[in-house]
């Protein structure tokens, strides 16, 4: 490839795995969305100064990348998951909605993933869980580049030290203190969603059934004994598959609602429509599932993410 070759289709060709990039290193789909933006602008706008002898396309572009998220996590609060902010709640009591930015947001796998090997899926996939995100929030915006660079996208120590203008030492010293400080504190295990495994399918099936028939038995058996169940915005959280159940059958909030499955995070997804006084089911939430030994393990609803329904592959309104 030639400078002279170099057009806004082979940019364009890069917007999946910046995002990728981006969105570990934010945490935040908004902040990714103008993240990927900007530095596609940057690159279209200086694309006379890339050099081919110099190094490849993607390394040029990825240096672009990292400073713009590192110049956006300047003074940036750390994102977490309602599980990290605080002890489990004692009652249903929510509480009061925090800012948007106190929290890891979603995103569709669709945004997320271009490769088509299996092998490759699955680790795109892990690297991508809410928890494994929320781990990564702990470490310095470098650690974090120097860390993704590595082990997620697979440049080598001396490609990412050229993106990071950096030494290959000093990258090598970056990822061993990241994966120290993950060490110290792993994010929580799950399974990773495969879509061809028939007793993920069948798991799925069950909760889709129970839930939709607000069959809060049915439902509890579903769930790890630890489970965890949180509903961002709010930092209010439950712990353990009795008082899950006990806050699911003190309400029928949900009764008459539908689930349409998608793919969030890596994890298996839904879209949850309610009734409207006109009877159309609309967008509520979006809800997150994360397996673990053939049960639900954390069960994270979304708030306030109705706006993102077409985002995430999913029809605006159901039929009655």
């Amino acid at each position: 490839m030639t400078r002279a070759d170099v057009g806004i289709e082979d940019l364009e060709a890069l917007r999946v795995p910046l995002t990728g990039f981006c969105y570990r290193m934010l945490g935040s789909a908004a902040d990714t969305d103008d993240a990927v933006q900007e530095t596609l602008a940057r690159a279209y706008r200086h694309l006379a100064s890339f050099d081919p002898a110099r190094g490849r396309l993607s390394t040029w572009v990825y240096r672009i990348a990292g400073n713009v998220c590192i110049d956006m996590l300047r003074g940036a609060r750390r994102r977490a998951l309602a599980v990290d902010m605080g002890p489990a709640a004692e009652n249903g009591d929510l509480g009061a909605p925090l800012p948007a930015f106190r929290f890891v947001e979603p995103m569709p796998d669709a945004r997320l993933f271009g490769v088509t090997d299996p092998a490759e899926q699955v680790v795109g996939r892990e690297t991508v869980r809410l928890a494994f995100l929320a781990a990564l929030q702990r470490l310095s915006p470098r650690q974090r580049a120097a860390l993704v660079l590595r082990e997620v996208l697979a440049f080598s120590a001396q490609e990412t030290a050229e993106i990071l203008e950096s030494t290959p030492a000093s990258v090598n010293s970056a990822v061993q203190r990241a994966r120290a400080t993950l060490a110290a504190d792993p994010p929580e295990p799950a399974d990773v969603l495969d879509p061809h495994d028939a007793q993920q399918r069948e798991l799925l099936d069950r909760y889709v059934a129970a839930f939709q028939a607000h069959d809060v038995d049915a439902l509890a058996r579903l769930l790890r004994e630890d489970a965890a169940s949180s509903m961002p915005p709010f930092a209010w959280w439950l712990s353990g598959a009795s008082r899950i159940a006990a806050a699911m059958a003190a309400s029928d909030a949900c009764a008459g609602d539908r689930l349409v499955p998608t793919a969030i995070n890596g994890s298996p997804g839904f879209g949850q429509y309610r009734p409207g006084p006109d009877g159309a089911l609309r967008p509520f939430a979006l809800i997150l599932l994360e397996l673990r030994g053939g049960r639900v393990a954390h069960i994270v609803t979304f708030l306030g993410t109705a706006g993102r329904f077409t985002e995430f592959g999913l029809p605006e309104r159901l039929p009655r």
